[in-house]
């Protein structure tokens, strides 16, 4: 069985984008694939977060994934933090790495124009740790988005490199991956674009159902057709996106024809995507907020998955040490 492994930035709350997206995709693969998810708190100290910051989040992280459906007897999910040989592995590729490549990373030169008065190490050395995380499960897909492609290629270089310094067969090369079914873009509320955190835009999914609604009713409209069959400005198709991806297919067609016909109520409409909405994250929000309440099951569930991937970790640093040429 071939092996995927994929990292979750502990960056806050779940939203609707993210879980037609990366979350979705996550519970499928868990089905067919050898599955590695980690929590990637050691990244975020390049942001140097306060230490309740970074337990806030991984917890948040961990209740959320697990909620919307991974199955931790079906996939390993852990806390990069608790897997040391990580770090060792990290150590050994950057003594293999080059000042000059690392510097013409794109994130890299994008980090410093962004953030010039914190250009730290870590952001420097961001593709050897990640090719750490990918290549001590010698993982053989990984899902990333287009701005991952360059540090991909960088994990697969630092794999042939290792090889070849050390005369060896022994990291395969990971290969980017990208689900065969198009990833559900959903949009924003704001009128444009998709849903984000930094931009303001998004349906949590632990949101009630009074502060959905409040969101909903707030998203950008126009005035209204003014001609049968017009074409939906874009702020209205993003609404009547909403609806298709939550709603009912006689929902969505009863709004459509009103639209059509020139006889659409943007209340009526937004009043009827909040319950759906509403009805669609309930049951997900529940077991959200149920995982998150019990302390000792989150304990439990990141002790296996450190388990496991240490378990992992472990065999391909023994023998990496041993072709390396230190003591086991």
């Amino acid at each position: 069985m071939e092996t995927v492994l994929s990292g979750i930035r502990p960056t806050g709350n779940l939203h609707l984008g993210n879980y037609f997206g990366a979350v979705q995709s996550f519970v499928k693969l868990q089905e067919e694939y050898k599955c590695f998810f980690f929590i990637a708190d050691w990244h975020s100290l390049t942001t140097h977060p306060h230490p309740e910051n970074i337990r806030k989040s991984v917890k948040t992280i961990l209740s959320e994934y697990v909620g919307c459906g991974i199955d931790p007897e079906k996939a390993t999910i852990y806390i990069q933090s608790d897997v040391r040989e990580v770090a060792e592995l990290y150590l050994y590729l950057n003594m293999n790495a080059y000042l000059g490549e690392l510097e013409r990373v794109t994130s890299f030169k994008d980090k410093v124009r962004s953030q010039p008065d914190n250009v730290n190490a870590g952001l420097l050395t961001y593709p050897s740790l990640m090719a750490a995380d990918i290549i001590i499960h010698k993982a053989n897909k990984v899902p990333v988005g287009k701005d991952q492609e360059q540090n991909m290629e960088m994990a697969r270089k630092f794999a042939r490199r290792f090889n070849m310094i050390y005369g060896v067969e022994y990291f395969p090369e990971p290969a980017s991956f990208h689900m065969t079914e198009k990833a559900m873009k959903v949009p924003g509320l704001d009128g444009s674009g998709k849903m984000g955190k930094s931009e303001g835009n998004a349906i949590y999914l632990i949101d009630d159902e009074k502060t959905i609604k409040k969101k909903v009713m707030k998203a950008v409209t126009d005035g209204g057709p003014t001609q049968p069959d017009s074409i939906k400005p874009e702020p209205v198709a993003n609404l009547f996106t909403m609806m298709e991806i939550v709603s009912t297919k006689d929902t969505y067609d009863y709004f459509n024809d009103k639209y059509n016909n020139c006889e659409i109520r943007y209340g009526d409409l937004k009043k009827q995507l909040a319950e759906d909405i509403n009805a669609f994250c309930a049951p997900i929000r529940e077991r959200i907020l149920a995982i998150s309440s019990d302390d000792a099951y989150l304990e439990k569930i990141a002790r296996f998955g450190a388990e496991k991937a240490t378990e992992s970790a472990a065999k391909t640093l023994r023998e990496v040490r041993e072709i390396i040429g230190f003591r086991p």
